[in-house]
């Protein structure tokens, strides 16, 4: 196996040198990259995000009908403990019920942070925007209701993944869908599906850890971060990369426990200057806030109205909710199996505070802020869709504060910086469940990773970002399999937590 991870090492070295070599100039690296992995690419695409056409001008992919029903049917078995459980939630993640003794490497808002900084990023910026340039104010509404039922695929899934974790000798976590998929079919007696159904989300994610989870993110960081200073060298990604990236292998040498410690620290603080940002404007127009409701609750309803009435601007604000929150995605259950608890549920239930954040609250602060500002029609015109999400948010902030593009991409870094370092901590425990837990396959992964951050900032790399978001929404597929198998553990697990809680405040 040591063999097999040092001839991967020296392939990928290899070809990036021989690629340099042969086109010097970086524009000629990202045509040959995308016409390489430009075919594979379209044929990934075309399957996992294959749309059902539900009308002449509209159509909404598979996979958001799949992780919205499924989230949906995990709301009703558990009897909406998305807000039932909410109270608890809090309590929990404040750390009232914890016990300094349990198992585990972080705290419970640690890994909710740790999980955030995975999701919270271009998605509330970017995403948001365009979802209400296609769909209107509308789509605001959809993207609020698939959030709120999203935490409870979230609850699902973390539960899971606290109680099919394996922890070593020396206290370090290993868990996420690998684990639960494996082991826990195994004991409903599923073993032959439990490996298969782990070993593909297991590649699935490594692939999206590089992809969507790192290069994309570095890559719109450096754009944003080039554009405010006017870069215009060819090397200014480059050197912008090679910073990102050293910044990067100092967190992520010191694993989940640094990863949580800097999470803990980035995550609170960036989503307070964006939202801080947001509720400036919204404080300054107050009187607009129910125009704005009005025009979102009209056009959500609307049954001849943007982007084919109804059924459109639904899909807009259900894919939006989907690709920003990645609940049922699997994701979150590698963070959140880190966990310093002995109550598997007591983690499910502080993930389900994670859509709502993420969701609930800033996405719908950021549709908020775009409705109230484009009253005049100045920052987007409904239903033609903006091709540059971020300029658009920054658009509509700018009206009012004239200096936000500055605090944008400050926030634009912090997001993919945040996003990379709970990537990489997903790609390497799938890479590791693949490849064994030793000090190589360790670092073979992390050295990879740092390499694609660097490759990220200073290429655009459509094919390989498109490739790579297909696997991320591919995991759906076999985790959601498993969970399905998996309620019958998931009730037991909450019941047992809800009874200790009970005897604590007895």
């Amino acid at each position: 196996m040591k063999k097999q991870l040092l001839s991967l090492l020296a392939l990928l070295v290899c070809a990036i040198g021989a690629n340099a070599q042969e086109v010097p100039a970086p524009q000629g690296l990202d045509e040959r990259i995308n016409e390489w992995i430009q075919p594979a690419t379209d044929a990934v695409e075309s399957v996992i995000f294959y749309s059902l056409p539900l009308s002449s001008e509209t159509s909404i992919p598979l996979v958001v009908i799949i992780l919205l029903t499924a989230a949906t049917f995990f709301t009703i078995y558990f009897r909406f403990v998305n807000i039932r459980r909410f109270g608890l939630a809090i309590n929990t993640v404040r750390g009232k019920y914890s016990n300094p003794d349990d198992h585990g490497e972080v705290s419970h808002f640690q890994a909710l942070s740790a999980a955030l900084s995975g999701t919270v990023g271009l998605g509330n910026i970017a995403g948001v925007a365009i979802a209400v340039s296609i769909g209107g104010p509308g789509a605001t509404f959809w993207m609020i209701l698939a959030g709120l039922l999203g935490m409870s695929s979230k609850f699902v899934e973390c539960t899971l993944g606290v109680k099919f974790r394996d922890v070593s000798t020396d206290g370090t976590v290993f868990g996420g869908p690998m684990y639960y998929l494996s082991k826990g079919l195994k004991e409903r007696g599923f073993t032959r599906l439990g490996k298969v159904l782990a070993i593909l989300f297991a590649i699935m994610c490594i692939g999206g850890s590089f992809g969507g989870g790192n290069m994309f993110q570095a890559n719109q960081a450096a754009a944003q971060f080039n554009n405010m200073l006017g870069a215009q060298s060819g090397y200014a990604g480059f050197g912008f990369g090679l910073v990102l990236a050293v910044l990067v292998a100092i967190v992520i040498i010191g694993g989940i426990k640094r990863i949580g410690a800097v999470a803990e620290r980035i995550v609170p603080f960036m989503c307070g200057i964006y939202v801080l940002a947001a509720l400036i404007i919204l404080l300054l127009h107050l009187d607009h806030i129910p125009a704005a409701f009005s025009q979102i609750i009209a056009g959500a309803f609307s049954p001849t109205g943007i982007t084919g009435g109804i059924v459109g601007v639904l899909i807009q604000g259900i894919r939006r909710a989907a690709f920003s929150n990645e609940a049922g995605i699997g994701s979150a259950a590698i963070a959140h199996s880190a966990v310093r608890t002995d109550y598997p549920a007591s983690e499910g239930i502080v993930a389900l505070l994670e859509p709502f954040i993420d969701t609930v609250v800033i996405c719908t602060m950021t549709a908020l802020v775009i409705v109230i500002t484009n009253f005049d029609g100045g920052v987007m015109m409904y239903g033609v869709g903006e091709s540059d999400g971020v300029a658009a948010t920054s658009r509509a902030f700018a009206t009012v504060l004239p200096w936000f593009p500055y605090l944008l991409t400050l926030a634009v870094i912090l997001f993919a910086f945040s996003t990379m370092l709970s990537w990489s901590y997903y790609g390497l425990q799938a890479w590791m469940f693949l490849f064994g837990r030793s000090k190589l396959a360790n670092f073979s992964y992390k050295i990879l990773f740092c390499i694609f951050v660097v490759i990220g900032a200073s290429a655009s790399l459509g094919a390989v970002v498109g490739f790579s978001d297909a696997m991320i929404f591919a995991m759906a597929i076999p985790n959601l399999i498993g969970l399905f198998f998996l309620l019958p553990v998931v009730r037991k697990e909450l019941n047992r937590y809800v009874e200790m809680v009970k005897n604590f405040r007895g």
